[in-house]
């Protein structure tokens, strides 16, 4: 009797949270820019140590109890620290930075889900081709060029900081700037803007494709609304096509709090659309210039060391 008792009450609490969660949405008014807009003004940060799926070992558990929560982020900040010294010199290595420069955050998200996706509700992305590696192929062979190395190595853009806005390892942070028929998003990784015209406007032609694609806004009540499509064929954002489209939600919930949800629709390379929710945070600013030293200072090195280490190979 007491197996069926735990479950009942783990989902009349993650019930609770969500009825909780949504009754303060709906009863929030945010304040209006002089134009009459839902305000989203100000710096935000999408931080969190919940993972973008939901991890194999807690398959069908959709929210943590808050014990689990606290227990779930203290496993992670452990298993996270780069100052730890264990695992002898190649795993130190391989750790790159020491702890003081990384931002993965210490929570997961004030709604409990374990995983960002909400939709499948199994929190996992529905790929059609589940076994492919999400790293380009080829990448980790010496580089011939420029081109063979990441996009975050050649300072182009963090793939993850967005569109869609991902949280990663630091630079989490997000300015968001209205004036009359525009919404601007400063991203601070990579130090990415993006002038989203608020008006009735098409998109682009279909040849253009973007870096950041292409995107229109529109207000659904208090919600933003932004359509991005006409992406290029480089980012490939979780494996997509040029010819995702993504539809993200902006809601300001609370003084401090700016809901943000993204649908990903891509029939090529998903069975089916999928949604994911970050809670964003009101932070501290300004936002600070990102300084991209790999693509500005160290591509030459790279390519020097690649060099190097062939003609090391050939006089064997």
């Amino acid at each position: 009797m007491s197996g069926q008792v735990i479950p009942l009450a783990l989902v009349i609490l993650a019930g609770s949270l969500i009825g909780q969660s949504s009754t303060a949405q709906s009863k929030y008014t945010p304040p209006r820019t002089p134009d009459g807009q839902p305000d989203l003004q100000g710096v935000w940060t999408n931080v969190t140590i919940t993972p973008l799926e939901r991890p194999a070992n807690l398959a069908g558990k959709e929210f943590f109890s808050p014990a689990e929560a606290r227990q779930y982020e203290k496993d992670t900040v452990d298993r996270n620290n780069a100052d730890r010294r264990d695992g002898g010199a190649q795993a130190d290595l391989s750790r790159a930075y020491n702890d003081a420069w990384y931002d993965r955050g210490t929570k997961v998200v004030e709604t409990l889900r374990t995983s960002l996706v909400i939709d499948p509700l199994d929190g996992r992305i529905p790929r059609k081709d589940q076994g492919a590696p999400l790293v380009p192929a080829g990448f980790g062979r010496p580089p011939e060029g420029p081109e063979d190395r990441s996009l975050p190595e050649r300072c182009i853009l963090w793939p993850t900081a967005g569109p869609p806005m991902m949280p990663s390892f630091y630079n989490n942070n997000y300015q968001i700037v209205q004036a009359p028929g525009y919404v601007t998003i400063l991203v601070e990784m990579i130090h990415d803007a993006r002038i989203i015209p608020v008006d009735p406007r098409p998109h682009v032609d279909s040849k253009i494709r973007e870096w950041l694609g292409d995107s229109r806004g529109h207000w659904e009540g208090n919600t933003l609304v932004v359509e991005t499509t006409n992406f290029n064929d480089k980012t490939r954002f979780q494996r997509s096509s040029q010819n995702m489209k993504l539809v993200e939600r902006f809601t300001r919930t609370a003084p401090d709090t700016v809901m943000y949800e993204f649908t990903v629709d891509d029939p090529s390379a998903f069975t089916k659309p999928w949604t994911a929710q970050i809670p964003m945070k009101k932070t501290e600013g300004p936002i600070i210039e990102y300084a991209c030293n790999e693509g500005n200072y160290a591509m030459e090195g790279m390519l020097a060391g690649a060099r190097a280490d062939e003609k090391k190979a050939a006089s064997k």
